[in-house]
């Protein structure tokens, strides 16, 4: 089947994040194929035109087409569970978009259908920077990323991303000079309890302040001894991440504290005609749709605050794959993922009230 064959040899082509100029190129011929008006735009997104490009109305369909880096083999196992880097986050959902768009395009009336495989999500979020500050907003946005056919998700947690980094004189283990690993470690136990007092009495992952320490390392040259540490922290709404910078520099030390991302929570409002029509898509699936707030970040924390329309997340996938050696997608759930998008994107091209 066409929608099979098209997510496979997307996800085939590896894209880890600042390299997805090949699966960029493909992209965009397959797009040109079905009549969209289809390039890569100056930072590498690939975007696909489709429908009348003066149409009135809008419709921007913003997945992304890098991953996280990881050979995951591609196989089918079971006859439908599709094994490969991608296939859940996210080109699963970006396949959807393209299936999807190419069965309404008939039946809308001047609407115009954006489809866009952005650069860099897993890394930076470059292509939707790019996007942010050079396109006019559009009526309605919906972004790739797993939320299984019957989910729509509403809103992303925000991200704070730090080095920390101590060095200093060496010194012998038998002194009383405290060293840069217990230094690191203090740190790090102020965080969390500052975590634990800031969470108390919260409801939910999506209200918590979350700090991870990704990465944990000393080195020394023989005269001077050092640690570094990688942190990122998840986000609540309403959180002030300056407040929290100024206990981290009294909490540092003297400590050399670099931040290298800062995303805002963001959260869009379910009372939409956009929201609606997908809901009104997954009843005629048969399915009971839920709402959903994710956890990490998408490329909603930076287009949605700018283009301030309607937005949600939808896409095949469980999220929980997401950067695992599991990651793999049913191909029942995406084939019923492109119904329930065209049904809703029929909904929003044609009478989207």
């Amino acid at each position: 089947m066409e929608e099979v064959r098209f997510l496979k040899e997307l996800v085939a082509i590896p894209s880890p994040s600042g390299q997805e100029e090949r699966v960029g190129r493909f992209l965009v011929e397959e797009m040109a194929e079905r009549g969209f008006k289809a390039h890569l735009d100056d930072v590498g997104n690939a975007i696909g035109i489709a429908g009348d490009p003066d149409a009135a109305r809008t419709i921007v369909l913003l997945g992304h087409m890098d991953t996280v880096p990881g050979d995951v083999p591609m196989r089918v196992e079971n006859h439908s569970q599709f094994y490969g880097r991608g296939s859940v986050d996210a080109k699963g959902p970006l396949a959807t978009f393209v299936m999807a768009t190419t069965r309404v395009v008939p039946k809308l009336r001047d609407t115009r259908i954006i489809v866009i495989g952005a650069v860099e999500e897993e890394r930076n979020g470059r292509g939707a920077r790019h996007l942010a500050e050079t396109m006019d907003a559009p009526d309605f946005a919906i972004i790739g990323e797993p939320s299984d056919w019957e989910g729509v998700t509403l809103g992303y947690k925000g991200r704070l991303c730090l080095h920390y980094r101590h060095e200093q004189p060496g010194s012998h283990s038998a002194g009383d000079v405290v060293g840069p690993a217990e230094k690191a470690v203090t740190f790090w136990n102020s965080l969390m309890d500052y975590a634990d007092i800031r969470n108390h009495g919260e409801f939910g992952r999506f209200n918590t302040f979350d700090p991870a320490l990704r990465d944990f390392r000393t080195f020394s040259d023989g005269l001077n001894d050092g640690v570094e540490m990688r942190i990122t922290m998840r986000l609540p709404p309403d959180f002030e991440p300056e407040v929290l910078k100024q206990r981290m520099r009294a909490w540092g030390n003297g400590a050399e504290l670099e931040y290298s991302a800062l995303d805002m929570p963001y959260k869009g409002d379910k009372n939409t005609p956009l929201v609606r029509a997908l809901l009104k898509g997954i009843r005629a699936e048969g399915g009971r749709p839920r709402f959903k707030l994710k956890t990490g970040t998408s490329d909603m924390n930076t287009v949605g605050p700018v283009w301030d329309c309607p937005i949600v997340a939808y896409g095949p996938g469980d999220s929980s794959l997401d950067h695992t050696p599991y990651e793999h997608v049913d191909l029942h759930e995406y084939k019923r993922a492109i119904r329930i998008l065209s049904h809703a994107l029929e909904i929003l091209g044609t009478d989207p009230r």
